[in-house]
């Protein structure tokens, strides 16, 4: 027959296991340190806290960059991960968020006006001295053709109607209000834009 242990020796046997299984459990991690990487891709760089700018949430982020400007070294990015220490996202991103390296960097990305003609299948890279006199000479053309100063029933509605603007999420909120203004002014109603006004 097995014998009762009183309650006092339950607490000593509890007590000698929990000894034995934390000893155990704070030698783990030294064996697990032993086979990681020596360094991490992030640990000579320089931290800069930034604002995610996809959406209004404001979620922000820690912008990891090597190289020094005082020495001539243009700065790369390394790393963009989301700040830990933020109430607001606590460390994590979205997907879009989780991009935001890419959209800095990608080798895809377009850093010139391009031009297509009408009626053309080529596109023509063209400099911002020529692409401006011909935004605006466009736009001015099609406001003439398109503003409707009142409707069919003689109420004043000075709207446009044949020309839409899409304001980006990645842009600034500085650049999607003068966008907004601009178009205001021009009495546009096809807008769309995910900035945070």
């Amino acid at each position: 027959m097995p014998k009762e242990s009183s309650r006092r020796e339950f607490l000593k046997r509890s007590a000698k296991g929990a000894a034995v299984g934390g000893a155990t459990a704070v030698t783990v991690p030294t064996a697990a340190a032993e086979n990681s990487p020596a360094t991490l891709k992030t640990a000579n760089t320089t931290k800069t806290n930034s604002i995610c700018p996809y959406c209004a949430v404001g979620c922000s982020v820690v912008v990891h960059t090597i190289g020094d400007k005082s020495r001539n070294v243009k700065p790369s990015i390394v790393h963009i991960e989301g700040d830990p220490d933020s109430p607001i996202n606590r460390g994590t991103l979205c997907s879009k968020g989780a991009s935001l390296e890419e959209f800095v960097q990608s080798d895809r990305r377009l850093t010139t006006v391009q031009h297509r003609a009408a009626g053309s299948r080529e596109w023509k890279r063209m400099s911002w001295a020529e692409a401006m006199p011909k935004m605006a000479r466009f736009i001015k053309d099609s406001r003439d053709k398109g503003f409707e100063a009142e409707d069919a029933k003689g109420r004043t509605v000075n709207c446009l109607k044949n020309i839409a603007m899409i304001g980006g999420c990645t842009d600034t909120n500085e650049i999607n209000y003068l966008l907004s203004k601009f178009r205001f002014g021009l009495g546009m109603v096809a807008y769309e834009n995910q900035s945070r006004l």
